[in-house]
């Protein structure tokens, strides 16, 4: 006798958060002012105007801000994920990609990537719609593994190594060297606008580096797309005494012909990218070409898990290493499960840089984080990506359904007559509950006054 097929549970409802304040969340750069990642002197494509410098705030890189999708099955289990994106990233979620996740099973997340992809290509490709469709993805594979009982490295090839080693990108080498990371990645501070006297102050940086840790730990050199070929072959030339390990992502990621210019100029030398390309036909080209010694997505801006593996899978046939971009946990299971995922990047998230913290701040109660330099298999053996919502954070997260949903119409009604006044206090204004965002997460009508609220609300929180 056949047996049948246990019926899986199905996706119920979806729902997404816009995380109010800085430092909690999926957008690495929204944190409070002060913090090495927005307020140290780092290269950045805008650089070139001099006002936009002194902080990386000052030209928006923390303009979206971080939300939260949870998907919740038939079955009542809940899987969620966070990423950046904000009020837009809730909109899309909502007003497109909804249609295609309700009703559907949730291990069909090829064709659920395929569907948000290909629906949104007309004015997607790259950038906020795809980073969007990550961070649903990354729902998914949460919700398969709390449904199925299992860590998402094990439903994706299981373990190949029994610890990720990591190294540190961060302001302060030799406090990354203390921490035990096997290396460090610095940021570049100064842009090739900045002339010579930029230059020598560049090199002169990396030799104070090289000089703070000795001649063996491995330095990395972080970019941030801010050069140009020219110059990258210039300054690499300059710093071939200091043991550079790799510079990255020196070029715009639309210049893939450029890194074969600077790799012809500087073969013995290591260069890498990757973090802001999108989909496996982005990564395409970045891998055909050979010129790139690591490729370095970010599983929650390039298409998720899904994506990511295939991407894996066309760089494996390259021999090339797939480092993914920060990203915490969500990265932490794909290189767990890939043999051509050598180690991991530590984001370094204390405001100095010199301590390990959560990777998104206190939004989960339980985020792995390396000690020692180090994660094992046994840090992420929960099921899904092992991750609890910090019942401190809810208070952060504004449901969507009030941004989303037009403020009720009043009818006009004639004036009623005038009443006595009364004895009791009144009335307080409507405000922002327990109660009402519960209502909001079950798609109930917002209480009057509510809708501009939040979007008030909103809007203070996540602008500095």
């Amino acid at each position: 006798m056949a047996s049948s097929v246990k019926q899986f549970p199905t996706i119920k409802s979806v729902r997404s958060f816009v995380i109010g304040g800085v430092g909690s969340g999926g957008d690495y750069h929204n944190v409070e002012g002060g913090h090495w990642l927005i307020d140290s002197p780092i290269s950045t494509p805008c650089s070139r105007w001099e006002k936009y410098r002194a902080s990386r705030t000052s030209w928006g890189i923390n303009v979206l801000g971080s939300f939260l999708i949870e998907i919740e099955a038939t079955d009542g289990t809940v899987g969620f994920a966070t990423g950046f994106g904000g009020p837009p990233g809730c909109w899309l979620v909502h007003q497109h990609f909804e249609r295609f996740l309700i009703g559907a099973d949730p291990r069909d997340t090829n064709h659920l990537f395929e569907q948000m992809y290909r629906a949104s290509m007309f004015y997607g490709r790259k950038g906020l719609p795809v980073a969007v469709i990550s961070v649903i993805d990354l729902a998914l594979w949460d919700l398969l593994g709390k449904i199925r009982n299992e860590p998402v490295y094990k439903m994706i090839g299981g373990a190949t190594k029994d610890r990720i080693d990591f190294y540190c990108t961060g302001p302060d080498p030799p406090a990354a060297k203390a921490m035990g990371f096997w290396g460090t990645k610095v940021p570049l501070p100064y842009c090739p606008e900045e002339g010579h006297v930029g230059l020598k102050k560049n090199i002169e940086f990396l030799r104070k580096h090289r000089e703070s840790v000795g001649p063996d730990f491995p330095l990395m050199v972080d970019c941030y797309m801010s050069l140009n070929v020219p110059y990258t072959i210039e300054i690499a030339k300059a710093c071939e005494d200091l043991n550079i390990n790799w510079w990255e992502e020196c070029l715009s990621p639309d210049d893939t012909d450029g890194f074969a210019q600077i790799k012809r100029a500087h073969p013995t030398l290591k260069f890498t990218t990757g973090e802001h390309e999108y989909s496996r036909y982005g990564f395409r080209k970045l891998i055909e070409g050979r010129n790139l010694d690591i490729i370095q997505p970010d599983v929650m801006w390039l298409g998720g898990m899904t994506e990511l593996l295939k991407v894996a899978a066309m760089a494996s046939a390259y021999d090339i290493p797939v480092v993914p971009h920060a990203s915490g946990s969500y990265s932490y299971h794909f290189v767990m499960s890939q043999s051509n995922a050598p180690f991991q990047e530590y984001l370094a998230n204390s405001p100095d840089g010199k301590s390990v913290l959560p990777v998104f701040g206190d939004l989960f109660l339980d985020e792995p984080i390396p000690t020692k330099g180090y994660l094992t298999a046994a840090d992420l053996d929960k099921p899904g990506f092992g991750l609890t919502v910090n019942p401190a954070a809810r208070a952060k997260l504004i449901p969507s359904a009030y941004l989303l949903s037009p403020p009720p119409q009043k009818a006009l009604t004639p004036p009623a007559p005038e009443k006595a006044p009364e004895t009791s206090s009144s009335v307080p204004a409507p405000g922002i509950t327990e109660e009402k965002a519960a209502e909001a997460a079950e798609g109930k009508e917002a209480p009057e006054g509510v809708v501009d609220e939040l979007v008030s609300k909103v809007q203070e929180l996540t602008t500095h």
